[in-house]
């Protein structure tokens, strides 16, 4: 409960809303409500002729000079928002010019669990009611009825709902008179735990594979010979939400074992005894001596792929958990390292929770509470995990720092890494950015000072990195005189590796058959009708798509515009290199991963586990084959066309360009064996790909940095874009010109480019002309996009009509 100054019980509170306005909305609190509000709860409210959910920002008293509407219904007992979280709010609305609103809604994970979980009973005054009407023999009336019902026993909204017509419609009547209140239901129990414990699964030593199984328990099957021991079955759900009844079938028919770890047995459990190499430890002990300073301070931990970046995080979370505090490590998709999440897992127990947007809403309200009320200190999840409701937060990691997904692409446009830097500093914690080819941002940020530097220049167990070879394509076409997907070269590296029985991964960042469909009459491309982009032809289902809005169309006969037959298939995706290697290796066993081949979590986690168990010895795929994987049997990595990404419109080309190639190197020679990495490309001589070859950070990081400096782009200023955007493209035009002409005069030190057509003039119906600002100062840049906003609401724009994207890493 929350007084005003005077001592009174507050009549008003300021709710923000999921609304593209920037501003806070006052309703008013009836006395059943006004000493159960508070600061971070959420409520139900009328917001015109819709109802929607906020949260309370404030109570008070002052009445306002407009009439107000009162709250229909309060959602939580106590705040699920603390402080702390609201503070972080403001400061994501204010940075990345988004409504507090909608910021808010994207920091609760709670509401599928509210939609779904109400529970209905009375308030005193409502049993009073309901024992006068019953005495009086009035119970005709609907209302009426509804409080007799409930005086039995509190029900469900939705078995109310179903009682009888218009219930909804009472309901909201007998809650506004405070005779009724509406809660939400507690989670269902976590299917992981038993009465006694957390259930755990290890493999049995002599366990046979004979006879059919399911996916499920293949997958489970495989995972346990590929990481021996005990497993928190919590760890899997990441994996497979059926994970649980896969368990307890396959324990039934003696092919794994289940065992229940007591609670008193899991506060013992400690992160072990694996030794560190000399860079490890010197990592690890400049990070425990910030932990112990109580203080905020930002390490950056370089290390090579292999380096064993993991282990130092492992014991980073111990210390940080030994003195009391709570720890957070993000990752950018959870999916692609189950064997950490499990290490995780079976290091701390029940002091862990895990978060990410794969859970049921069940699930992850089931784990926000856990971890509000201090069961979980430990919190392992994706990019919205950064509003885990932790209390005295100490540590944050986030592994893989470059990652473009920790870049939210809708609105609030955050980025997790950088919120997660803002959180620790409000707390006064540590931050550990993890990265193999950390981003030109934060390596710069070490140099500057805001950052710390620490190096694993080598991998663990002294395994070599693996050896690199560039392949020029122009020599090879001047050899052959044809143009093939594959050099020589590497059809015998992929020969020899299928001969010794050994595997490979081929990476083309490039999804379907053929790029797009040429009329060589009139030199036309066949167009997405959506989008200014070629349609891709896919050769599963002969049709062209578009992979931006997925519009599909059959592949057309005769050129749509000349109306002639010479219409030619152009350029290469995975399916047709995956037919090519089909053609010229016909005895290998060859799978796909992109997006096409996976249609969810368990396709994607299926190809991965059958490849790591040895049923492919060939993996094809795009940029989802190249980062998280250690599969020890990979010696060979091939690369086609690895210039493909320095055409792309975007001053970050070349920097994606080399973390890609990098990362997928970093795939090969895991293992005992000596790995080799054969980049084809055209463009032997650009640095992004020639420094590859020395998987040399440094060196490109001088070249890069250069030029990033010499065209004022980040990491030497600020960057922020605008898109104006219409259905109609004369109103693209005028509406980008007519919001360039209010801008002026520009605050000082700022630049603006355009209004000008974004490199993609049209998605999904929608034309786009693009700002792009830079400045040294984040301040100058806000106070235009502020400047920008209050025009756009001044000349009633539509809500969709302008996109502000801060610290964009995306500009096509």
């Amino acid at each position: 409960m929350e007084q005003s100054t005077s001592g009174k019980l507050p009549s008003f509170c300021e709710i923000a809303l999921s609304v593209p306005l920037d501003k806070t909305y006052t309703y008013g609190l009836s006395e059943a409500l006004c000493e159960g509000v508070q600061t971070g709860c959420r409520v139900v409210v009328q917001f015109g002729a819709r109802t929607l959910t906020g949260v309370v920002l404030s109570t008070h008293s002052k009445k306002p000079t407009f009439k107000v509407r009162p709250i229909q219904q309060l959602l939580d007992d106590e705040a699920v928002l603390s402080p702390e979280l609201i503070d972080l709010g403001r400061w994501i609305s204010s940075y990345y010019c988004t409504p507090i609103g909608i910021v808010l809604k994207s920091m609760l994970p709670l509401g599928d669990e509210m939609r779904s979980r109400k529970t209905v009973s009375l308030t005193p005054a409502g049993v009073e009611a309901a024992d006068r009407f019953k005495s009086t023999g009035q119970v005709q009336d609907p209302a009426v009825s509804l409080l007799l019902a409930l005086r039995r026993r509190p029900l469900t909204w939705v078995h109310l709902l179903r009682k009888q017509e218009k219930s909804a419609q009472y309901l909201r009547r007998l809650q506004q008179r405070g005779l009724i209140t509406v809660k939400e239901k507690q989670a269902m129990r976590d299917p992981t735990q038993s009465r006694d414990g957390i259930l755990t699964v290890s493999a049995i030593a002599n366990e046979s594979s004979a006879g059919r199984k399911t996916k499920g328990e293949k997958w489970l099957l495989g995972f346990l010979r590929a990481n021996p021991g005990s497993h928190d079955l919590r760890s899997l759900l990441v994996e497979r939400k059926d994970v649980v009844s896969v368990a307890r079938k396959l324990a039934r028919g003696g092919l794994v074992e289940l065992t229940v770890v007591r609670k008193q047995q899991q506060l013992n459990v400690q992160v072990g005894e694996i030794n560190l190499n000399p860079d490890q430890r010197s990592a690890l002990e400049a990070i425990r001596k910030g932990i112990e300073k109580d203080r905020f301070q930002t390490f950056l931990l370089h290390g090579v792929t292999g380096s064993g970046k993991t282990e130092v995080y492992l014991r980073a979370t111990e210390e940080t958990v030994r003195r009391g505090r709570s720890a957070l490590l993000m990752v950018p998709e959870i999916g692609l390292t189950p064997a950490s999440a499990s290490r995780f897992f079976n290091c701390f127990g029940e002091n862990i929770a895990i978060l990410h947007s794969g859970m049921s809403g069940m699930q992850r309200a089931e784990q926000w509470r856990r971890i509000r009320s201090g069961q979980a200190q430990v919190v392992l999840g994706t990019r919205s995990s950064v509003f885990a409701p932790l209390s005295n937060l100490g540590l944050v990691i986030v592994d893989e720092e470059h990652d473009n997904g920790y870049k939210q692409d809708e609105a609030p446009r955050y980025h997790g890494r950088n919120v997660a830097i803002v959180r620790a500093r409000n707390a006064g914690a540590v931050v550990v950015l993890g990265s193999a080819t950390p981003s030109l941002e934060s390596r710069r940020n070490t140099e500057t000072g805001k950052y710390t530097l620490l190096s694993l220049p080598a991998r663990i167990h002294a395994r070599p990195l693996p050896s690199v070879s560039l392949i020029d394509m122009r020599q090879e076409f001047a050899k052959t005189g044809k143009s093939g997907l594959f050099s020589g070269e590497l059809v015998d590296a992929v020969q020899g590796c299928i001969n010794r029985d050994e595997q490979a991964m081929i990476l083309l960042n490039r999804r379907g058959f053929s790029r797009f469909l040429l009329c060589r009459s009139c030199g036309n491309r066949i167009e997405c009708n959506n989008c200014s982009v070629a349609l891709t032809y896919h050769k599963n289902g002969q049709r062209l798509l578009c992979h931006y809005c997925d519009h599909e169309e059959p592949v057309p006969s005769r050129c749509p515009d000349c109306e002639r037959e010479f219409l030619q298939f152009q350029g290469t995706g995975t399916q047709k290199v995956e037919d090519a290697l089909n053609e010229s290796f016909p005895q290998a066993r060859i799978a796909r991963l992109d997006r096409d081949s996976v249609r969810g979590r368990h396709d994607y986690v299926s190809i991965l586990q059958a490849f790591r168990e040895g049923e492919y010895n060939l993996l094809v795929g795009t940029q989802m084959i190249a980062k998280g994987h250690d599969i020890p049997n990979v010696t060979l990595v091939g690369v086609v066309d690895a210039d493909i990404g320095l055409g792309v419109p975007d001053f970050r080309a070349a920097e994606r360009t080399f973390q890609l190639l990098t990362q997928v190197a970093g795939r090969a020679g895991r293992g005992s064996k000596p790995g080799l990495v054969l980049l084809q490309t055209v463009n032997p001589d650009h640095y992004a790909i020639e420094l590859v070859k020395d998987q040399d950070y440094q060196a490109f990081y001088e070249r890069e940095v250069q030029f990033r400096k010499m065209l004022w782009y980040p990491p030497f200023t600020v960057m922020a874009s605008m898109i104006v955007r219409s259905r109609v493209l004369s109103e693209a035009v005028s509406l980008s010109q007519e919001l360039s002409a209010s801008l002026h005069p520009l605050p000082k030190g700022l630049r603006i480019l355009g209004p000008a057509e974004a490199p993609m003039v049209k998605l999904r119906t929608e034309y786009r002309y693009q700002f792009l600002m830079k400045s040294q100062e984040h301040k100058a840049i806000a106070e235009l996009l502020t400047k920008a906003r209050k025009y756009a609401l001044e000349k009633e724009w539509p809500a969709t009509a302008l996109v502000i994207d801060v610290d964009p890493v995306n500009l096509t």
